[in-house]
């Protein structure tokens, strides 16, 4: 139970760290998922054709990374050389397969009312996964609203992301590979023993490679913003079956924001800095991208933009603490909390402001209505109305930049290019 602070530490001290504990060292867009025959062959003379898409003619051997799985690594869209070991091998950091779920009361005897959580809900199926469980766990399989879907969490790319499992029609479960691309949590499916980006959702090596799972639109809040939204809502158990430190971080200051991230062996984009966290609109293959700086949103509390030609509206605010921060999740910094949502309601497109400073009001121009961090009108004229979830990313800016260089960067001064400097 002794405490480990990551700042500072050298890579090797770190993965051993990592290795001793057990720990998610492992560390990001999206209605059926489709796939691609799998038939076609390889070689035609000496012309290379993919079987996948996205698959790469030459990627290396996967030497050591192969050992105990049955994935087809002839197929891969990545080289094996940016592949690596994360410490704990396959399962090392156990998936939960099985969970259980409590009323937020009784969430709250062991997750502070400023408790990160990843929140979402289908179909007034309301959910909420503390970061206090995820930090070691890293996936939980479960089925919300009759969807099946995976809830992930890489700490080491501060990123929490939604899917659906369901792919052609069968059900896949998840687990945690134990290897890092980029820094960011390599995840596998049972059912293939495929390997997949959870930064992006996309299947990279073996046979499902260039699959795309669904997004589920979701977002990082307090405990106590979530029981404000949805007062019947369900909180992820610490029953797991496992026995953790849950709510304390053995991740001490790694989200210090201009430090280097653990085995990340590509080019960090000076643009900000490693870990300023970003929210994020788009995919690899989006071709206008944008990333939202943290410390940008807490400036004006709202941001209003049009994204693919559609009017969005990305809400930050305080109240959320720091899964990466203090020894303690719940004595950690508060970092805030955000939510991306269609700017559209029946038909008419809505402008957003907040008040700055103490507890900040969201309303909307038009009619005057107060808005809540989930996207709910708390009060006004448009009382009781939802704003639609959208797909959107919360990653430190190391991660996102290394899946999707051609971002664009919003700031209160402007829109920053790829080819800027900040």
């Amino acid at each position: 139970g002794c405490q480990h602070t990551v700042a500072g530490m050298n890579r090797i001290a770190f993965g051993a760290t990592v290795a001793a504990l057990g720990l998610a060292a492992v560390v990001a867009l999206p209605a059926t998922i489709t796939t691609t025959d799998n038939t076609a062959s390889a070689q035609e003379g000496d012309e290379f054709v993919p079987v996948r898409p996205g698959q790469i003619e030459d990627p290396g051997s996967p030497g050591r990374l192969a050992s105990g799985w049955s994935t087809d690594f002839d197929i891969s869209a990545v080289p094996f050389d940016e592949i690596f070991s994360g410490g704990p091998g396959k399962d090392g950091i156990p998936a939960i397969n099985d969970p259980r779920f409590e009323p937020i009361d009784a969430a709250r005897s062991w997750v502070s009312g400023q408790g990160p959580v990843i929140a979402f809900e289908i179909d007034g199926d309301a959910r909420a996964y503390p970061l206090a469980v995820l930090t070691w766990h890293e996936i939980v399989n479960d089925t919300v609203g009759d969807e099946p879907v995976i809830v992930t969490f890489c700490p080491l790319c501060n990123t929490g992301l939604v899917f659906e499992r369901t792919i052609d029609g069968a059900l896949h479960d998840f687990g945690v590979s134990g290897n890092l691309r980029f820094s960011d949590m390599v995840m596998y499916d049972r059912q293939t023993e495929t390997w997949w980006q959870q930064a992006t959702g996309i299947g990279i090596v073996g046979d499902l490679t260039g699959t795309k799972l669904e997004f589920v639109p979701s977002q990082i809040i307090s405990l106590d913003q979530f029981a404000e939204a949805y007062p019947e809502g369900q909180v992820l158990s610490r029953d797991t079956g496992f026995s953790r430190e849950y709510g304390r971080n053995p991740y001490v200051g790694y989200d210090t924001v201009d430090q280097q991230p653990f085995l990340f062996d590509g080019v960090t984009d000076g643009r900000l800095a490693p870990k300023e966290r970003v929210v994020t609109l788009g995919e690899q293959d989006s071709e206008t991208p944008i990333s939202i700086p943290h410390s940008q949103l807490r400036a004006v509390g709202v941001v209003n933009l049009e994204f693919e030609g559609a009017p969005l509206t990305v809400f930050w605010q305080p109240g959320v603490t720091s899964a990466l921060d203090g020894a303690n999740i719940s004595e950690s910094e508060d970092i805030g909390g955000t939510g991306v949502f269609s700017a559209v309601v029946d038909g008419e497109s809505l402008t957003f402001t907040s008040t700055v400073g103490g507890e900040p009001v969201i309303t909307d121009e038009q009619t005057g209505s107060t808005w809540d961090i989930t996207g709910r009108a708390i009060d006004g004229p448009l009382a009781g109305t939802s704003l639609e979830a959208a797909n959107h990313g919360d990653h430190f800016w190391f991660a996102w930049a290394a899946f999707v260089p051609q971002t664009s960067i919003w700031t209160t001064d402007g829109v920053i290019s790829p080819s800027e400097e900040a």
